[in-house]
């Protein structure tokens, strides 16, 4: 049984090493998945110039298609430099399959020294018989533009080219900006009830060859791995962030970029707006990172209770009130929380938050689209955003919260979640990599705190584990006793001062 994924590249052999096959395949093993190629086009190459390109056969590319069919056949297939023989024969698969692969399009229109790979007629071949099958397609603002004739030159223009492309068929559209100018390097991406711009800075280096190829790799790696398409993006641009920031030279020209696997870094981690150069936020960090036990309570009784109790930080998440009643019950728990040193934070609310003098606010992805996120900043009030995938990771990480919430760590039945549980491996994982307080939700109890705690959390979230204890309060002790026993297994981790973390951040 085959332990990795299996990704196809039907595209063209690179003989300097640093894009097409040869950059597909490093990034595929970097990823842990399988790759198979399947070669379209011989070119003579170096890191300077274009000196020919030599298509395959038919006959050729057919039989690579067979072997590939007969034993390894792919979850994703990503394409390159693509000839007409390659594009019948890879529609030809697709059709006879009852359920197709997933599809990457890279258009290989031309190389960055400005050779041409593909003619017009090739191009609408492109279009019109793969764009259909396509999960994603990822120009460049200058591909964008020679495939539809519509200028990418301002955000509306590739907004526009982006929606075209996808009237081809093409589910989603990834227009990216690496090879435009600016501070950032920014990617339009547009799909089905979703869009949304992602920014980086821009990574100085004129070792850069090959980061289209490395960039769609990647994404069909992690579609490989099942990841849905809002996620796989977000992966591929800090991916190719990483590979940045470690090419090297070859040669006298460009060198390649160096897939090195998963993002390790918060600096590889693109932000996410619907603007396409945001002013970022940044809020206050809590005045401990470490937030420990952080029960998530409904009503006012119930924080005077964790008051009383000596519990550092809650959340008020009430659902059932409205008006002047829901005013008054806000009021009284900011109230009790100030009066005795408890942070607490206020779900949803963050008008009533910001007018009551409240510690911060905890918002949902959702409700991140209605909120005034600059009012919440200018108030100074800290903030708490949910996190449960990439995409939304990418999407808080544009606000520079105060923590961010990961979860659900185990299944829960407090609320239907669509999401998978997150588990301690993804908390580790993202522990190793961001600077932000976590805290760890989801089906958490006396008997997982610790661990969870161990694995990373700078608090831990819970409802039902103490609102339907038979006997809360002595839960509450031990519940901040198993925390701070995971705390003592924590691989140590420094808090940049805030100072620093703006500096990081700071655009």
């Amino acid at each position: 049984m085959n332990q990795h994924p299996i990704v196809w590249t039907v595209a063209g052999s690179d003989s300097g090493g640093g894009a097409g096959i040869q950059a597909d395949l490093k990034t595929f093993h970097a990823l842990d998945v399988h790759g198979c190629s399947m070669i379209t086009a011989l070119t003579a190459q170096n890191s300077c110039r274009v000196d020919a390109v030599m298509p395959v056969e038919a006959a050729a590319i057919g039989q690579q298609f067979q072997a590939l069919a007969d034993d390894l056949p792919p979850k994703v297939i990503k394409t390159g430099l693509l000839t007409a023989a390659a594009i019948e024969q890879l529609r030809a698969y697709l059709v006879a399959q009852t359920t197709p692969p997933q599809l990457v399009i890279d258009p290989v229109l031309e190389s960055s020294s400005g050779t041409s790979f593909l003619d017009a007629d090739a191009s609408r071949q492109l279009l019109e018989q793969l764009f259909p099958f396509a999960t994603a397609v990822t120009p460049n603002v200058r591909e964008a533009a020679q495939l539809t004739g519509l200028p990418t030159d301002h955000p509306e223009q590739i907004e526009a080219a982006a929606r075209r492309l996808r009237e081809f068929g093409a589910t989603t559209v990834v227009i990216t900006g690496g090879d435009s100018a600016g501070r950032h390097a920014i990617d339009y991406v547009l799909g089905e009830g979703f869009a949304f711009w992602l920014h980086t800075r821009r990574i100085p280096t004129q070792h850069h060859h090959g980061s289209g190829c490395t960039h769609a790799a990647a994404l069909a790696a992690a579609l490989a791995q099942g990841f849905v398409v809002r996620d796989a993006v977000v992966i591929a641009k800090a991916v190719v962030n990483r590979a940045l920031r470690v090419g090297y030279a070859a040669g006298q020209g460009r060198g390649p970029v160096n897939p090195q696997g998963w993002p390790a870094e918060q600096r590889d981690l693109p932000w996410l707006s619907d603007a396409p150069i945001p002013e970022r936020p940044s809020f206050p960090q809590c005045n401990q990172p470490r937030l420990g036990l952080y029960p998530v309570v409904d009503s006012v009784a119930w924080v005077r209770k964790l008051c009383e109790w000596g519990v550092d930080t809650a959340q008020l998440r009430i659902k059932t009130l409205q008006g002047d009643a829901l005013r008054a019950a806000i009021a009284q728990s900011v109230s009790l929380a100030r009066a005795t040193g408890m942070r607490l934070f206020i779900n949803d609310y963050w008008e009533q938050a910001i007018a009551l003098g409240a510690y911060g606010v905890h918002l949902g992805q959702d409700d991140l689209k209605n909120a005034d996120i600059d009012a919440i900043e200018a108030a100074g009030l800290r903030l708490g955003v949910s996190t449960h995938a990439w995409y939304e990771l990418a999407r808080a990480h544009a606000l520079r919260p105060s923590y961010l919430a990961i979860g659900p760590i185990y299944p829960t039945d407090s609320k239907a979640m669509p999401w998978i549980p997150q588990g301690l491996e993804n908390l580790r994982f993202w522990r190793q990599r961001l600077d932000y307080p976590l805290v760890g939700i989801g089906g958490i109890d006396v008997t997982r705190a610790e661990q969870v705690a161990a694995a990373g959390a700078d608090g831990i979230a819970m409802i039902s584990a103490l609102t339907k204890a038979q006997d809360p309060y002595t839960v509450s002790l031990r519940l901040r006793e198993a925390i701070a026993r995971g705390w003592q297994q924590m691989p140590s981790k420094r808090f940049p001062e805030p100072s620093v973390i703006s500096t990081l951040d700071r655009d």
